[in-house]
Formats: structure tokens, sequence, C-alpha cells
């Protein structure tokens, strides 16, 4: 059995192979591209890589062109954390050497020695590794729209606190395209004073507007022209030009987020398991889409459904040592199918009687917390969502939660 390990970098890989005794057969530095990754295909051939009989390969990344190349076949590819790689070192050296052929020997050794305890990359289609690119860009384009938010909203507190409130009764506030274009008309408070009703009323229908638009007008005309405190004009004049700033990003997040989103909505429906997911109460195309990034579509992927939960960090973990005993939530998950797990969690209430009874037994029985609860729940649909998608079926609110005898809201009670 030959063992090869890989160390990346931007510009060029190491590469090493073992047998099974640990001796190193040979050892190679590639460059980054087509020339570099045929000299690696043929050193691999070369100690005895078919298509039938690959060669397992440890990197400490899962993504890239490296891995798409490497990924052919029935080969198996390790993702390797860095973290573990690092202590795998330091038990075989105390000197604390590091280079790059020795940390790709060292990616070797663990295939040799504990590939059983490693989890190969996911099988999955090339349709379902699509969506996770989008969905995951999008859910990343969201947060840095939030972030750009808040930056402008903190801006606007020290100069600027009209603005805030004349678009708090708005969804999404300072994010949707009226705020955005008033606030490029008039970026001090100065200004936005002396707006006439009929700038206003126009900047709402540049801005996509359709109804409304003359009480809206009058409501933030009423707003501007009220009494707030103001600083030096000199200092708010500045303001205005770093607001003016911080809103071309924030334009440029929104923009991005809206585009992906509609991305997103076109490839996620094609994949076959998109009926199954939308099927349950609570995940729409856009969260539907980040659970499939996730967990993929290689039904070998996950073990049992208690391998998915941990994965997700819906399960919780049990530490012991002596007489000390405790229960607490797993902080080693994937973060993203566990944020988008508290957003399933928080809508599936409303579309599914059960998911709302086993959240209120949660707080009412069980003392929880409502994260707890919401942890709780997430548990539970994960479970329901594994089993659905082995058997290929949908969604079924009493399969999943089938009613409860009198015996047993008794003892709940």
């Amino acid at each position: 059995m030959i063992y090869c390990g890989i160390d990346w970098a931007e510009r060029h890989h190491d590469a090493a192979l073992v047998d099974d005794t640990g001796e190193l057969l040979a050892k190679r530095r590639i460059t980054d591209g087509a020339a570099g990754y045929q000299l690696l295909t043929d050193l691999l051939a070369e100690y005895g890589d078919t298509e039938d009989a690959p060669i397992p390969i440890a990197l400490e990344t899962s993504r890239g062109l490296l891995v798409a190349v490497l990924r052919t076949g029935k080969r198996q590819v390790f993702a390797i954390n860095p973290m573990a790689a690092a202590r795998y070192r330091d038990r075989h050296s105390v000197s604390r050497k590091k280079s790059d052929p020795g940390d790709a020997l060292v990616l070797a050794n663990i295939l040799r020695t504990h590939m059983h305890a490693h989890r190969p990359l996911p099988q999955d289609s090339d349709l379902a590794r699509a969506v996770a690119v989008l969905a995951r860009a999008q859910q990343d384009a969201t947060w840095n729209r939030q972030q750009n938010s808040n930056q402008l909203r903190s801006l606007l507190r020290e100069y600027y606190p009209s603005a805030p409130d004349a678009f708090a009764t708005w969804r999404n506030g300072l994010c949707r395209p009226e705020a955005r274009e008033l606030l490029r008309l008039a970026p001090t408070p100065s200004q936005a004073a002396r707006l006439s009703r009929t700038q206003i009323q126009a900047a709402l229908k540049r801005a996509g507007r359709k109804r409304g638009i003359e009480a809206e007008a009058d409501r933030i005309r009423e707003v501007f022209r009220a009494e707030w405190a103001h600083q030096p004009q000199l200092v708010e004049d500045a303001l205005g030009k770093q607001m003016l700033a911080l809103l071309i990003q924030l334009d440029a997040a929104c923009t991005a987020a809206d585009d992906l989103a509609k991305a997103v909505e076109e490839v996620f429906p094609q994949h076959p398991d998109a009926e199954i997911i939308l099927s349950f109460p609570g995940p729409g195309v856009q969260l539907g889409a980040r659970v499939l990034a996730e967990i993929g579509d290689d039904r070998s992927r996950f073990a049992d459904a208690r391998g998915l939960k941990a994965y997700a960090g819906a399960s919780p973990i049990t530490r012991a040592s002596g007489k000390k005993s405790s229960i607490i939530r797993r902080r080693v998950k994937n973060d993203r199918l566990n944020h988008a797990g508290y957003l399933w969690a928080f809508a599936a209430p409303n579309g599914s009687p059960g998911a709302k009874a086993l959240y209120r037994r949660r707080r009412d029985v069980h003392g929880d917390w409502h994260a707890a609860a919401l942890r709780n729940l997430f548990n539970r649909m994960l479970g329901q969502l594994y089993r659905c998608l082995q058997e290929h079926t949908p969604f079924d609110e009493l399969v999943a939660f089938p009613t409860p005898s009198l015996e047993a809201e008794k003892a709940a009670a």
C-alpha cells in the first residue's frame, strides 16, 4: 500500500510517497499549473496508481484546482486539519523543525497510521458542488451586507440620527434601495432638512417604490425637519463624505447578495434533493440551498443520522471525568450548517404543529432557553431529513410528529 501526502502552497506543492513501513519512496516539488499536475500524475502512476486502485492522498485543504484534478475516479482525497497535522508532527520531533517537504511526509504518514480516523472528501455530484459554491457565496455576501450596514448605521448615529429613525419602519432598514437613494441625495442632516416633498418622492421612485410614495415622503420629510442635535458644519461635511464612501461599499454588497440569490434560485431547484428539502417546514430556497451545500448528496458521507447531527452541532456532547459529568453543546461543528439550522428551527414552528409543540415542550416542560429549544428542534429535524434523503421520500407531518397519546401528554406534564 502506497500513501501520498501533499503540502500545498500558492506557487508550488511538495509531494511525498511512503509505503506500509513508513519508508520514503519519492518526494517531488511540482509547480501549480497543468505541467505540475501532469508531473504529479506521472509520479503516482510510476508507483502503481491506477484507475481501479488509486493511491490515497492527504492535503490540508479541500478546495482548489489541485484538489479538483486529484478527485477523479475512485481516488480518496483526505483533507487533514492543519492542527491535527501539527500535533502529529510534534509526536515525532521535539526540535520543532518544519519544512514543506517534511510536512508532505507528515501528511503521508498520517494516512499510513490513522487513515481510518479521517474522513475522505465526499463524492458529491457536480450540481451539488455548484449549489455549494453559490449558496456559500450568497451567505458570505449576506453577512458582508449586514456588516456594512452596521458600520453605516454606527456612523449615522454620530452625526445623522434622523436617517436611522426615518428608515426604522422599513424592513432591512439601511439595506433598502430607498434608504440608500435618500442618503446619496442628502449625505448630511442639514441637506436632508432642506429636501422638498417633490425631491423625496422622486428619490423613492428612482429606488423602485411603487405604492405609498406620497405618505412616505411626508413622513420622511417630517423626520428630517424635526429638531436634532448637530455636529459643527465642517465636521458634519467631513462625516458626510465618509458616509458616502461607506454607502458605496453597502451598494456593492447589496448588489452581490441579490445577484447571488437569483443564481441560487436558478440552480438549486434543479437538484433532485431540492424537492425533499423544500418539503420540510421552514427552509425556503436560500436556506434549503445552504443545507444542501453543507451536507452534499453523497449518501455514504454519514454512516447514520447521529453523524450528521454531530457534524451540524445539533447534538450535545458529554464531558465526564471521575465524579464530574456535564452535558454541553457542541462547539466543534460546521458553522455554516449550524447557522442555517438555527434559522430553519426558528421558522419551522410556523408551518408545523408538531415542531411548534416540540418547541413549547422544550421551553415549558424541560425549561430550555430559546436557543437550546431551537437546537433540540434542529436536531430532530436533521434526523428526519437524513431518513427522507436516504429513502427518497418527502416530509410527512404525521410520521415526523405522531400525535402523542394521552398518557404521554400526562407524563410530559
